[in-house]
């Protein structure tokens, strides 16, 4: 355009049209010249590399510049972080000068994420040629889930051996009253009830239920899930599971994941603050993996899931290679209880009769299928989003606490 003004200009002989292109052509010439490639160096740094959900995390990003530069910088977000100011940011930075934006990070929902590198534009001085280009590296940034706070825990069948906060229902030493016995030799004195004594006129011993700890095993249906907006049954069963294995962590019991689907994997059980943290890391790496190879307990080694633990199936009960899984447990003699996350809010029932109609027998197939799992003593209780888990908790522990396990 402003060689075509100045080439109008000399034609037509008019001396204002050259002297508004001239400014314009002598730029277009001397642009290639003084153009250079910009030599950027850009750091990305994080506060901290862990947060919990609605927490915010700050992060610098810095430049430095051989030569002067006037750059626009984008740090890329995934939609469950958000940044508080602008993003993208212009900034001038001086040769030599090292110059630094910050922004604030809001974190959503929870995730494990890489961040970096930034995107960063440059333009020449005279605005003719631009680059473009990703620098510094990336980091790490883990989004916990929130804790629900859970008032009490289902208790086990069995115990283990070993020391915890869980009474066992055997006898032996500990704290617990459980009944009084005739005294017997290599009876301790201190042991002896002295008003059962007096009015039985023979010696007679208390005993107590030990105080002992359980080993339980998260079992977590990673096969399909069924999701609306950023809420979903696999958000709920990452939520159920940390909230879980926090709270059973704090009792010393024992905790161990299975994650049983397209992608297989599991941690052995242990206790410690450190295991919650395994726990939770592996439960950010949860993801629906498309698989259509026939998954059985089997192919999970012994240690996984050690006698006499209470295993807890968090499930939409969506893919039909669960239901066999699940009742290979419970024919092995392990207390399971499902605690059934329900797809039903993610589901639109459809407007049309055929859809309704379809919708109808799929909710009877669900009935049907709980209704298996409870023939065969194992408790089953629905968890709806929105409702907290106490609730369905509190279900399974009035099953167990009136019925009868059934013995495969």
């Amino acid at each position: 355009m402003a060689a075509a003004g100045l080439l109008a200009g000399l034609a037509l002989g008019r001396v204002e049209l050259v002297a508004v292109a001239a400014p314009f052509a002598l730029a277009a010439v001397l642009a290639p010249a003084l153009a250079r490639e910009p030599r950027l160096q850009v750091r990305l740094d994080l506060d901290r590399e862990r947060a919990l959900e609605t927490e915010t995390v700050n992060a610098r990003i810095a430049l430095s510049a051989e030569d002067a530069a006037h750059a626009d910088v984008l740090l890329e977000l995934p939609s469950r972080l958000s940044a508080d100011g602008d993003n993208p940011r212009a900034i001038a930075v001086r040769a030599g000068e090292t110059r630094t934006v910050e922004l604030a990070l809001r974190c959503e929902r929870w995730g494990a994420f890489g961040l970096g590198p930034a995107l960063v534009r440059v333009r020449d001085p005279l605005g003719f040629f631009a680059w473009e280009g990703r620098l510094g590296g990336t980091v790490p940034l883990r989004v916990y889930p929130s804790v629900e706070a859970l008032h009490a825990l289902l208790s086990p069948l069995e115990t283990q051996v070993f020391v915890g906060n869980q009474v066992s229902r055997t006898k032996g030493d500990g704290i617990e009253f459980a009944d009084v016995r005739p005294w017997a030799p290599g009876d301790r004195p201190r042991r002896v009830n002295w008003r059962a004594t007096a009015r039985r006129g023979d010696l007679w011993v208390n005993e107590q239920h030990p105080e002992r700890n359980t080993d339980v095993v998260l079992f977590l249906d990673t096969f399909t899930t069924a999701e609306l907006g950023m809420r979903g049954t696999l958000d709920q069963t990452v939520r159920a599971a940390t909230s879980l294995a926090h709270r059973y962590l704090q009792r010393k019991d024992r905790v161990g994941l299975v994650s049983f689907g397209g992608f297989l994997s599991w941690l052995l059980p242990a206790s410690g603050a450190r295991q919650l943290y395994r726990i939770v890391d592996s439960l950010l790496q949860v993801d629906i993996v498309l698989s259509f190879a026939s998954r059985d307990v089997n192919v999970l080694p012994p240690r996984s899931l050690p006698p006499k633990s209470l295993v807890l199936a968090i499930t939409p009960l969506l893919d039909p290679r669960t239901g066999p899984a699940l009742l290979d447990l419970r024919a092995r003699g392990f207390d399971l209880v499902v605690v059934e996350v329900s797809p039903v809010p993610f589901v639109d029932p459809g407007e049309r009769e055929l859809e309704r109609l379809a919708y109808r027998l799929w909710r009877l197939s669900r009935e049907a299928t709980r209704t298996r799992y409870r023939h065969a003593g194992i408790p089953v209780v629905e968890w709806i989003d929105g409702v907290p888990l106490n609730i369905p908790l509190e279900e399974v522990a009035s099953f167990r606490r009136y019925a009868v396990p059934a013995r495969a």
